[in-house]
């Protein structure tokens, strides 16, 4: 099956989790057509990427965001295996610091973005601050927030038009950003769960806490939606990634960087006269030696 990167690209109004499947038609027949196919997708990344760096005119910003357990470590470790470290960093943001607290909700991420030729990866992201105190509002009351700030009537609008406004500038200053919601269900949830408890190289993976969250699944899924509405744009798209699979999931994330990064048309940086003169004289010195 060939992968289509438009079949995942959220809709960009309202956008309803029960109309998006978690699970679609595997891309693979076997594992060994997986992890061939995954290879391929690796070192086709590994060339866009040594083209972007050397280019140096667009920096990448990949954010992945997803219930517990949906895959988001994964996904980065298998799908960036082949890029050179040196051009890409993965930032995974938990719980705010004090330092961070005492700025607004887009600085501790801003201080993480990459710079042109580089590649950053966002392990969840600022869209924490619409999805988890979306859930837990009370989260709001320990962040130091002025009391007009913390106006309800029209909050949650501010904080999505802050965001849009932020993807838009960087946009507009040759940041490519590409958004993945991985969509796992909640069975599935549970399965990945019960492999955590019940495989002991997996037990360093579960936390008590994983489960308090699941009982608001129907709450986040609400978040989601409002979110995934609010905040995919033309030019800083959500995907939708079917995340059961997370073989296919990998292949399916994949294959959207590919689209996209060759999407940019980049070309190495060309040699003017006095370059190539330059090198002419370093190549007859080398002949010397």
């Amino acid at each position: 099956m060939k992968i289509n990167s438009a079949d995942f690209k959220a809709p960009q109004s309202k956008v309803d989790l029960r109309r998006l499947p978690t699970r679609v038609k595997a891309a693979f027949k076997s594992k060994a057509q997986y992890r061939k196919m995954l290879q391929a997708h690796v070192e086709q990344l590994s060339a866009l990427q040594q083209l972007q760096y050397s280019s140096a005119k667009f920096a990448i910003l990949l954010i992945f965001q997803g219930m517990d357990s949906a895959g988001k470590d994964g996904a980065i470790r298998h799908v960036m295996s082949g890029v050179n470290p040196e051009g890409c960093e993965v930032f995974s943001f938990k719980q705010p610091s004090e330092e961070e607290l005492k700025h607004d909700f887009l600085w501790r991420t801003t201080c993480r973005l990459p710079e042109r030729g580089r590649i950053g990866i966002f392990n969840r992201s600022y869209y924490e601050e619409v999805l988890i105190t979306r859930v837990h509002p009370e989260i709001l009351h320990t962040q130091n927030l002025p009391a007009h700030s913390l106006e309800m009537k029209h909050f949650w609008r501010d904080r999505y038009r802050s965001i849009v406004e932020l993807e838009e500038h960087l946009h507009r200053n040759g940041t490519l950003i590409i958004k993945f919601f991985l969509n796992l269900s909640k069975r599935e949830q549970e399965k990945r769960f019960l492999e955590r408890i019940d495989e002991a190289d997996k037990n360093w993976k579960f936390s008590s806490s994983d489960i308090k969250e699941r009982k608001y699944w129907k709450e986040y899924m609400r978040a989601y939606e409002e979110c995934l509405s609010a905040t995919g744009t033309p030019r800083a798209p959500w995907y939708a990634i079917p995340a059961d699979d997370k073989y296919n999931a990998r292949l399916i994330v994949s294959q959207i960087v590919i689209d996209a990064l060759t999407e940019l048309k980049m070309a190495y940086p060309k040699s003017d006269a006095k370059r190539r003169q330059e090198l002419r004289s370093i190549r007859k010195q080398l002949d010397g030696y």
